[in-house]
């Protein structure tokens, strides 16, 4: 065995160390203490529901189109050194909210949801949407307690068949009225669009939800574990300020250039806030109404998940670590087996990432009454 492969087992071994000291089993999965990252809450609880349902629209206020480049900026010494891949977005993030071309406003109106799964997902990706909602997305009531299921769509971006897509998408809508689609296109810079035209959306027509997870169309959910953590925390005295998932405390821009999260020194120059990976995250819904209120005082930022934890440290809200979210994969090393192990999936709640037919297989062998997992005893 090599020294790199010999490494690689240790780390695998530490994760796995970890996973079973920390009791992942039965209500012992949720009793992870919250961690403080950020100072009291101040600006939230200035934001209360009364002054929020003051403000917001009977309805969807987006009818038009008009999104012109702020071309003043052009001028500018900062925007010339900007690397061009920034420019269209720098010159266009002063454009906010979009017409629908696809809406649901019933979707919350059937009595009281529980929890809203929220799934950002892209036009072509038909198969992961069917897969989700063949398992964690299903829309069901346990225990009385009713879940509803969205996906959050741009259009489809140059290049692509887009007439088809369309048509496409439209059909899928007809069978499941489960989409919500917004008039911009569906690229990596416009995430942060979808996170604010949703917010908009969710404070206009869900005022009875309580709970929201958000998350990917290639993460695994453990339905059961999401609905106890939800249960654990609802009776928790910080429940307004509940943002929890996989944190991320210290990060800071990343400068190479070949990176998909790359942000050139010009647009970002220290270090992130917080945040939380956009894998899957769970929030509360009074949570969700005022980082509404306080996203429309931030501008843009090109990373969705970092966008968000700027909007929770405006808030003074320090989003929770549970180590039951694992948006990275259970071993960040992909070529692991603990990332292909069920057992490890039965007792978390979400793992990214797995592709289509890799869900609906892990979903199948971890709900089957048959597996057979070891389990922590003590004496």
């Amino acid at each position: 065995m090599t020294a790199k492969g010999a490494a690689s087992e240790e780390k695998d071994a530490a994760v796995t160390k970890h996973l079973r000291d920390a009791g992942w089993c039965g209500s012992e999965c949720f009793s992870f203490r919250r961690s403080s990252l950020d100072g009291p809450n101040s600006l939230g609880n200035d934001l209360d529901a009364q002054r929020l349902s003051n403000r917001t629209p009977a309805s969807w206020d987006v009818t038009d189109l008009n999104c012109t480049e702020n071309a003043s900026l052009k001028s500018q010494n900062w925007f010339r050194r900007l690397d061009r891949r920034f420019h269209q977005f720098v010159l266009h993030r002063h454009c906010r909210y979009f017409p629908m071309r696809i809406n649901h406003p019933e979707k919350c109106t059937d009595g009281d949801v529980h929890l809203l799964m929220v799934v950002k997902s892209v036009n072509e990706q038909h198969d992961r949407r069917e897969a989700v909602r063949r398992t964690w997305g299903r829309e069901q009531t346990v225990h009385g307690k009713k879940i509803k299921t969205l996906f959050l769509l741009g259009t489809p971006a140059p290049g692509k068949d887009t007439k088809n897509l369309q048509k496409l998408i439209e059909y899928e809508d007809r069978i499941y009225g489960d989409i919500l689609q917004w008039d911009f296109m569906d690229t990596f810079f416009n995430l942060t669009l979808k996170e604010v035209n949703f917010l908009k959306w969710f404070d206009i027509y869900c005022s009875g939800v309580q709970f929201i997870f958000k998350g990917d169309d290639d993460v695994f959910v453990n339905t059961h574990n999401l609905l106890q953590l939800i249960r654990f925390e609802a009776e928790g005295p910080k429940v307004a300020d509940l943002f929890m998932g996989d944190t991320i405390p210290n990060a800071i821009p990343i400068r190479n250039r070949q990176s998909k999260y790359y942000i050139p020194k010009e647009l970002y120059d220290k270090p992130y806030p917080p945040y939380v990976g956009g894998g899957g995250f769970l929030m509360s819904s009074q949570l969700a109404r005022r980082l509404h209120v306080v996203s429309e005082k931030l501008e843009m930022y090109p990373i969705d998940d970092v966008f968000l934890g700027m909007c929770l440290q405006k808030l003074s809200v320090a989003p929770e670590m549970h180590a039951g979210f694992r948006t990275f994969g259970i071993s960040k090393r992909k070529a692991s087996p603990m990332n292909k192990e069920p057992c490890f999936y039965r007792d978390l709640i979400v793992v990214h990432k797995l592709s289509a037919q890799e869900l609906l297989k892990m979903w199948s062998v971890v709900h089957n009454e048959d597996l057979v997992c070891a389990r922590r005893t003590s004496i």
